[in-house]
Order: structure tokens, then C-alpha cells, then sequence
């Protein structure tokens, strides 16, 4: 509500033009607030606020906005502004925009920044997407070892407000070799003349620059830092990442295993910013796919043809059977995805994992064979359907299939993911459709080698 008012009384005062209140209620705004109102502002008075900010304060405010309302603003400012608002933003942020916007505009972008700011983020964007050195920052607090805790800060104080964090210090010697880091908190209490160099009240962790971002995201959690130093292979010190660019990242992660296991090539755009023939290249892929499997279990039902066509309820039964199968299936693919992504699993556990879903399938298809055991047998009871004298064996039928599809679907649904990890492969390929997919056709064929046993007099 608060935010709807100021809202309107920005869009008032701007109507109005009444810039001196304008620059009153903008300057009591935190920028985090302040970009989320701007997020649903029409597009000209947006411009009109960035063009009333500060060069500092434009640039937090900027890198606060989705990307997608960043590419249009940068087309609405002018040159100058935009300028004025890049040189602003950190480092990381900058990357995260120019990675998002047409080449042309990107190279236009960078012609525009400062020489140093320019080369810190070329610097960034010749790292891999995926690695730590692309989306850390290169500005960060460095100490020389032989500074007293006194000397150290006062050097603070002369540090440029544009430093993303001060909680976490870092001790490097004369080559940029990264030697330990040091809390703010830690270097205060510390008498003034104690050595920095001395200053040691934890281990030092840090972050290889071509570490995938997945990895990055685990060791935060695994040392629950608010910020990690990023080294090269010398140990020499490029720049940090703070947890709210990992926040950033763990988004991008969890977004990108979700389209997986829901069939869908990863989408690197928001939805409804997603241009329609990407979202159609994208969705299409997959279900090519999809559709070429289930071919398969046409041409296996095409090979008991002839027990269909003898035993005509065996039909009705199977969407239940390979469904069943496929649930589980997807189930089990769901569960292992998503330990092995937060590391509760490795490959080494394919053993432990495999003969507890070996139980769990065998439990599982137990109890939904015996519900369709009883189904069979009710509805034959009730006279819903007539299933004549073999109504018990089809009933033992559907108890045996059960068991044994899905058996099957918790086996290929839980190993799947463990190959594809093997192979080097995104786990989160093994989606629920996919699995599904596999396990109808094996569906297929356990039911009618099962009906072929059970029912063999029936089907002469």
C-alpha cells in the first residue's frame, strides 16, 4: 500500500513538475525500494527519476532493477547517463547486463566506460559464463601484512564508498599472493599496534576463478561466509563474490534445474520477456524427443497385438499400468536430481541409493498392485464390468505388473541421474518426462509378458 502511494505522489510531483519535492521524496527512499517502484512506473517518468539521481546513487539504484527493465532504460537514457550509470554500478553487475544485451549494443556500452572500470570488466566477461571469475567483483580491500591494526584502519578510511563490502579484510604481500583474510570485527578489537600480518582468527578459504558456479554456491553454504576471495592457479588474488551474487547464482541454478526436469530446455530470459520462437525452439526440442520415445512403446504394443485383440480388457488396464510406473519413476528421478545438486549424494553412493530403491519399488508396486487387485475384483462384485472367469487372474495380472514396472521406474528414475553425472552430463536432463518416457515402453512390456504367463488361457 505504502508503495502504491508513493507511487502515485512520484508520478504526481512529475506532472507537476516539481522537481525540488521530487529530489525530497527520491532522496528518502532507500534504492532497493526505490527500484521496485520504479519497476511499475510508465517508461518516460522512469527515465525522468534517473535523470533527477545522482550519479552514485543512480548507478545502486540501477543494478537493483530486473535485467529486462535494464535493457530498456539503457535504450530510453541518454549516452551520457548511461555512461554516468554503468561507471556506477559494481563490476559483477555491469557483466550481468552486458552478458544479457545485443553485441552491438554491449560493445557500444563498453566504449562508454572509464579506462578502468573498462578493463575490469573485460577482464570479467573472458572468463567462462559459468565460472566464479565472471560474475565476482575485482574491487575488494587488500592489506599489506606489515601494517599495524591501527594503520589498517585508517587506510579504511580513505577506501572509495564504491567497495562493495568492508565485513571481510584480505592480507596479500607485495605479488598480490592472497595470505589470510581478516573480519572487520576481529581487526577493531585488535590492539593498535598488533600486526596485521599476525592477525589470524580463522582458516582461509578461497575460490579457484574457474570454479563452476554451482561449486561456488556449495561453499558458501559449506563455510557460511558472507564473502569468499577468488585466486588464480598462484594463489594471487583476482577479487571476491559476496552472498548476494550467490543468492543471484543459486536462483539461476534452481531455475535452470526446474525447466529441466520439466522437459524444457533451459531458458536464460524470463518467461514473458522469452521471444515466442525461443520459447518454441526450446519447448519443441525436448518433446521431439519425448514423442520419438513413445514411438517405442506403439511398436512394442504393436508385438502383443494379437493378445489385445483376444483379451480386450487387458487395454483398459494399461494407461494404469506404465502411468504407475512413470510416477514412481519421476519420483525417484525428482529426490536423487536434487541430493546430487546439493551434494547430499556422489557417484559413489549409486550402490546405497540403488538397493533402497530396489525396496522402495518392490513396497511401493506391492500396495498399488493390491489396490488394483481390488479394484478388479469390486467392480466385477458390483457388476461395473464383466470381466468373466478370469476376473482373478487379470486381478493377479495387474498385482504382478505393478510390482514389477514400478520396481523398474524407482531403479531407472534413481540411476539415471547417477549416469548422466558420469558422463559428465547435467543430472537434471533426466527429467520426469524423460523417465516417463522409458518407463512406458518397459510398461508395455512387463504387462503383456506378465498377462501372457497369468492369463495364458484366456489368450489361446
Amino acid at each position: 500500500m505504502i508503495g502504491h502511494l508513493v507511487q502515485a505522489d512520484l508520478e504526481d510531483l512529475i506532472e507537476r513538475k516539481q522537481w525540488d519535492e521530487l529530489r525530497a521524496v527520491l532522496a528518502a527512499l532507500p534504492e532497493q525500494d526505490l527500484a521496485e517502484i520504479l519497476i511499475d512506473l510508465p517508461e518516460h517518468d522512469e527515465g525522468v527519476i534517473f535523470r533527477m539521481l545522482p550519479r552514485d546513487r543512480a548507478g545502486q539504484v540501477f543494478s537493483y532493477l530486473p535485467l529486462e527493465r535494464q535493457e530498456e532504460l539503457i535504450t530510453s537514457l541518454s549516452n551520457e547517463q548511461t555512461r554516468d550509470i554503468l561507471n556506477a554500478m559494481t563490476p559483477d553487475d555491469r557483466v550481468s547486463l552486458l552478458d544479457e544485451l545485443p553485441g552491438e549494443v554491449a560493445r557500444r556500452l563498453l566504449e562508454s566506460l572509464d579506462p578502468r572500470q573498462l578493463k575490469e570488466t573485460r577482464q570479467l566477461l573472458g572468463y567462462p559464463p559459468d565460472s566464479a571469475g565472471h560474475f565476482m567483483t575485482p574491487e575488494f580491500v587488500s592489506l599489506r601484512p606489515e601494517l599495524t591494526a591501527a594503520q589498517a584502519i585508517e587506510h579504511l578510511r580513505r577506501v572509495p564508498k564504491t567497495i562493495e563490502t568492508l565485513a571481510v579484510l584480505y592480507v596479500t604481500d607485495a605479488s598480490g599472493r592472497l595470505l589470510h583474510d581478516i573480519r572487520l570485527a576481529t581487526l577493531v578489537r585488535a590492539a593498535p599496534d598488533a600486526i596485521v600480518g599476525d592477525i589470524v582468527d580463522r582458516n582461509l578459504v578461497s575460490i579457484p576463478v574457474r570454479t563452476d558456479r554451482e561449486q561456488v554456491v556449495r561453499a558458501f553454504e559449506k563455510y557460511d561466509r558472507v564473502a569468499l576471495p577468488v585466486v588464480d592457479d598462484q594463489g594471487i588474488m583476482l577479487g571476491i563474490i559476496t552472498v548476494d551474487d550467490v543468492l543471484d547464482v543459486a536462483r539461476l541454478e534452481a531455475t535452470e534445474d526446474i525447466h529441466k526436469i520439466g522437459g524444457v530446455e533451459a531458458l536464460e530470459t524470463p518467461y514473458v520477456t522469452t521471444p515466442f520462437a525461443t520459447l518454441l525452439r526450446k519447448r519443441g526440442l525436448w518433446l521431439s524427443i519425448l514423442f520419438l520415445g513413445e514411438m517405442l512403446t506403439a511398436t512394442a504394443m504393436t508385438r502383443y497385438q494379437g493378445e489385445l485383440e483376444k483379451v480386450l480388457f487387458l487395454a483398459l488396464f494399461l494407461p494404469l499400468i506404465i502411468a504407475s510406473g512413470g510416477n514412481t519413476g519421476s519420483q525417484a528421478s525428482t529426490l536423487v536430481v536434487r541430493a546430487l545438486a546439493l551434494g547430499e549424494l556422489t557417484i559413489g553412493d549409486w550402490w546405497r541409493v540403488a538397493r533402497r530403491e530396489v525396496g522402495m519399488g518392490a513396497v511401493l508396486g506391492a500396495w498399488l498392485g493390491f489396490i488394483g487387485f481390488l479394484r478388479v475384483m469390486l467392480w466385477q462384485w458390483l457388476g461395473f464390468a464383466d470381466y468373466g472367469d478370469h476376473a482373478v487372474e487379470l486381478g493377479i495380472t495387474i498385482w504382478v505388473s505393478l510390482i514389477g514396472v514400478v520396481a523398474f521406474g524407482t531403479i531407472a528414475g534413481s540411476m539415471l541421474p547417477f549416469l548422466l553425472r558420469t558422463l559428465k552430463l547435467d543430472p537434471a536432463t533426466s527429467s520426469a518426462p524423460f523417465v516417463a518416457t522409458l518407463v512406458d515402453v518397459m510398461g508395455v512390456v512387463i504387462y503383456f509378458s506378465a498377462a501372457a504367463i497369468i492369463l495364458r488361457s484366456a489368450l489361446q
